[in-house]
C-alpha cells in the first residue's frame, strides 16, 4: 500500500512538471506572436526523428573503363550527375543510408521491387539536386525539378539483360514522367564508344556507364560496372589557402589539398569570383576533376568542381 502511494505521488509529480513545461513553452512562443503553424511544426519535428538506416545500401560501384575489356559484352548508358537513390520497396535511401524525404506523390507509384537509380534535376544542376535531396523539409515545388533515373534492380542476382527487361516493364507500368528508364545501347568498338562519349559531353552530360550484360548485381567496386569520362574526378581535403596574385590579388589564388593517400597538390582553377572571395574553409572536403596522372602520381590539370556534401 505504501509503495502504491509513492508511485501515485510520483506520477502526479511528473504530470504536473510536464504541464508546467508545456504551458511555459506555449507562453514563450505566444509572446513572440507566432502563428499556429510556427507553434507546432509537426512535420519538422517528425523529420528530425526519422531513423537513419543502420547499414548503408550495398550498391554496385564503378571501376574506371579500361581499353582491355571486350566492349561487345557491355551495354552502355549515359552517366547522370545526380544523387544515388536506392528504392528499398518501402523508402528512398541515399548511398550512405540516409532516408530521403520525398513527397508521397513521388514514391507512391514505385513498386515493391527494389530499384537503383539517380535522382537528377538536369544538366549542370548537381548543387540544386543535392540541396533538395538533403532537405528534411518536404517541398512539393522543388521536388517537381527531380527525376528518378532508374538503371537497375537493386541486389537482383539475375544477368543484367534480364534485369533490364523487368525494369523496362516496371517503368512502363509506373507511367510517371518523373520516373524514367535509363536507355541502354551497345557498341562494338572503341571508335563508336568514344563517339557516343563526345555526343554526351557536347550535351553537357558527364560521361558513360558500361554494364556487363551477363553479370548479376554485385555490391562494391567491380568490373561488372565501368565508368568512362573525359575527365576523372576524386576528392581531397583543403589544408591551406594560397593568396592570389595579379588579378586575384587580395583573394584566393589556389588551395593546397591532400587526398586520401596523403598526396598534396594545388588546385587553382575552377573557382568562381565569389568562391575566391569567400573560399571553402580549411578542412572542407572538395571534389575536383583531372586528366590522368603525372609520372609522380599527382593529378594532371586538377580543376575544382564543388564542395563534397555527404547525403
Amino acid at each position: 500500500m505504501h509503495k502504491q502511494r509513492i508511485d501515485l505521488a510520483l506520477s502526479k509529480f511528473f504530470i504536473s512538471v510536464s504541464f508546467v513545461v508545456f504551458v511555459t513553452y506555449v507562453s514563450a512562443l505566444e509572446s513572440q506572436q507566432l502563428t499556429p503553424q510556427q507553434l507546432i511544426p509537426q512535420q519538422e519535428i517528425l523529420e528530425q526523428f526519422t531513423p537513419r538506416q543502420q547499414t548503408p545500401p550495398q550498391v554496385t560501384l564503378a571501376k574506371v573503363y579500361s581499353a582491355e575489356i571486350d566492349i561487345s559484352q557491355y551495354w552502355v548508358s549515359e552517366k547522370y550527375d545526380g544523387v544515388r537513390g536506392i528504392w528499398t520497396g518501402q523508402e528512398l535511401l541515399t548511398r550512405s543510408g540516409n532516408v530521403i524525404h520525398a513527397p508521397t506523390w513521388f514514391t507512391e507509384k514505385l513498386p515493391s521491387t527494389p530499384l537503383d537509380g539517380e535522382l537528377w534535376a538536369g544538366y549542370q544542376k548537381f548543387d540544386l539536386t543535392s540541396s533538395i535531396i538533403r532537405s528534411k523539409q518536404v517541398n512539393d515545388q522543388t521536388w517537381r525539378n527531380i527525376q528518378y533515373k532508374v538503371f537497375d534492380l537493386y541486389q537482383d542476382p539475375r544477368p543484367f539483360h534480364q534485369r533490364y527487361m523487368v525494369l523496362t516493364h516496371l517503368v512502363t507500368q509506373i507511367n510517371q514522367p518523373y520516373i524514367q528508364l535509363v536507355e541502354q545501347n551497345q557498341f562494338l568498338d572503341e571508335r563508336t564508344l568514344y563517339q557516343e562519349l563526345d555526343r554526351v559531353i557536347a550535351n553537357q552530360g558527364e560521361g558513360l556507364m558500361l554494364r556487363h550484360v551477363e553479370s548479376g548485381y554485385q555490391a562494391g567496386r567491380n568490373a561488372s560496372l565501368l565508368k568512362l569520362k573525359k575527365y576523372q574526378d576524386a576528392e581531397a581535403t583543403i589544408i591551406e589557402h594560397i593568396a592570389g596574385k595579379g588579378r586575384y590579388k587580395g583573394i584566393l589564388g589556389a588551395v593546397l589539398v591532400q587526398d586520401s593517400s596523403g598526396r598534396q597538390f594545388k588546385i587553382g582553377t575552377g573557382f568562381s569570383l565569389a568562391q575566391r572571395q569567400a573560399p571553402p574553409p580549411i578542412g572542407t572536403k572538395i571534389t575536383y576533376k583531372y586528366l590522368g596522372l603525372t609520372k609522380t602520381g599527382l593529378p594532371r590539370f586538377p580543376v575544382y568542381l564543388r564542395v563534397r556534401k555527404s547525403v
